[in-house]
């Protein structure tokens, strides 16, 4: 049963029945809501719901099969069971009308206390099915919900992975096709070199979806070594100088001259600041300026890489870094890739007991992402750095 009290209304115009009616169904879980009129129980009816109406037939004013007439003639309170309580004759014509008024039994005065307990056990029963029936199936709605959300991002993921192949693909299918025409060895090493970048696109792409995978898995894991973050940083910078170069960015690389020493995995930290370069080249205007700064703050490696591209629009901020996010068409930030690399950025930087976070963004303004890395401290009794 919920652990929410199950509530009854009782309505009789003397005080004692009320009290006597209590008291023979008082138990665990059950709450009782009193009026001392049909008026009186109306308006409770307005603001609560009952498992159960015991209505006194006879009372002044409005009796009991007047207030049932109401009931069932209000949407609010139709649904609620009524049993009569009367002191009067059970002749069929005021059965008759009690049951043609809602009520679902009468219970005649003096009442036995073994068999109003049955009666209202049933209804207890029933109320508390009804209302587990409607918690499943809130739960279900918002499963429902959540699994059409699902199906939406997969199906928005698969169509930019296809044009994502697609593209690669067909560039390499015309530079072959230029290859078996030409005769000329400059024109041939120029497509040979843009086949090349095409190629590494895809293996990019099937990397970042394998690394993904992994990590969900559980599967991934990081070969640490002391290393200095310098010359990782430059040559993360170095994967994506081409889109930077191609693109007519500015560049600015701000490094300290202390080394800052690091136990990580050099491939994973050159992954996850790749990453951050090359999106901040892919998601800025032609022409635009790109700053890469590490600094030692308090005890952790700073990375930060800012850009003064597009921006991502504050209600969107808090989604990018979703698996998949960047394959909403509905994001601010639109451009290729498959909205994977600031997941995995952030899969990887957690695992080396660090952070990412997006520090500030407007669109048409920029994006600023810091990582946080944590130092080894110098003199650390530690293996020799590579």
């Amino acid at each position: 049963m919920s652990t929410n009290p199950i509530t009854f209304l009782l309505v009789d115009d003397l005080a004692e029945n009320l009290m006597a009616l209590e008291a023979l169904l008082q138990r665990d879980g059950l709450a009782f809501h009193t009026a001392r009129s049909g008026e009186e129980a109306l308006e409770l009816m307005l603001e609560n719901d009952y498992a159960l109406a015991l209505l006194d037939v006879q009372m002044p004013g409005m009796d009991g099969f007047e207030l049932a007439e109401y009931m069932r003639a209000n949407e609010r309170s139709r649904h609620i069971p009524i049993i009569f309580v009367t002191a009067g004759t059970g002749d069929t014509s005021r059965r008759f009308r009690g049951y043609e008024a809602g009520a679902v039994d009468f219970i005649q005065k003096p009442i036995e206390a073994d068999v109003l307990r049955s009666k209202a056990d049933v209804f207890i029963d029933l109320y508390d099915q009804r209302r587990q029936i409607a918690a499943q199936r809130d739960d279900l709605e918002v499963l429902s919900t959540a699994l059409k959300a699902a199906d939406h991002q997969k199906n928005r993921f698969l169509a930019v992975l296809g044009h994502e192949l697609r593209n690669p693909l067909m560039a390499l299918r015309s530079g072959l096709n230029i290859l078996d025409r030409s005769s000329s060895p400059a024109a041939a090493e120029q497509v040979r070199a843009a086949m090349q970048q095409n190629i590494a696109h895809v293996s990019r792409l099937v990397d970042d979806l394998l690394d993904i995978t992994r990590i969900e898995q559980g599967k991934i894991s990081l070969r640490k070594e002391l290393v200095q973050l310098q010359p990782v940083v430059l040559q993360a910078v170095d994967l994506a100088r081409p889109a930077i170069t191609s693109a007519g960015h500015a560049l600015q690389i701000d490094l300290p001259d202390a080394p800052l020493t690091l136990d990580a995995d050099p491939a994973r930290i050159i992954q996850i600041v790749s990453n951050l370069v090359g999106n901040a080249a892919r998601y800025t205007p032609p022409g635009g300026e790109i700053c890469v700064t590490v600094r030692d703050v308090d005890g952790c490696a700073l990375i930060e890489v800012a850009d003064n591209g597009i921006g991502i629009a504050p209600d969107q901020q808090a989604r990018i870094f979703e698996i998949f996010a960047q394959a909403d068409p509905g994001l601010s930030v639109v451009g290729d890739g498959l909205g994977i690399g600031l997941a995995l950025a952030k899969e990887l930087a957690e695992m080396h007991g660090g952070s990412i976070a997006l520090q500030k963004s407007a669109p048409g303004v920029g994006s600023t992402f810091e990582v946080r890395l944590p130092l080894i401290a110098l003199g650390s009794n530690r293996p020799a750095v590579r």
